[in-house]
């Protein structure tokens, strides 16, 4: 199990969800998946996204420079 980081920090949507995605795609089962970013609706879109993709989330959260969302695929 590894933990693939995705940085999206200034970018809007639909970059964040599209890096997303390619990374749940590459990810391995079990693997955790972290993407940080600072736009809005990405910190809502992202969520829903997961689930329809069928991954897990496991934690969104406050950061100082935006949000942090962690999935396990």
């Amino acid at each position: 199990m590894k933990t693939i980081k995705v940085n999206c920090l200034n970018e809007t949507c639909p970059v964040p969800l599209v890096e997303t995605r390619k990374a749940i795609k590459k990810a391995s089962s079990g693997d955790i998946i972290e993407i940080i970013g600072d736009h809005e609706a990405s910190e809502k879109e992202i969520p829903m996204a997961v689930e329809v993709m069928g991954s897990k989330l496991l934690s969104v959260k406050k950061e100082v420079t935006g949000w942090k969302i962690r999935i396990q695929k």
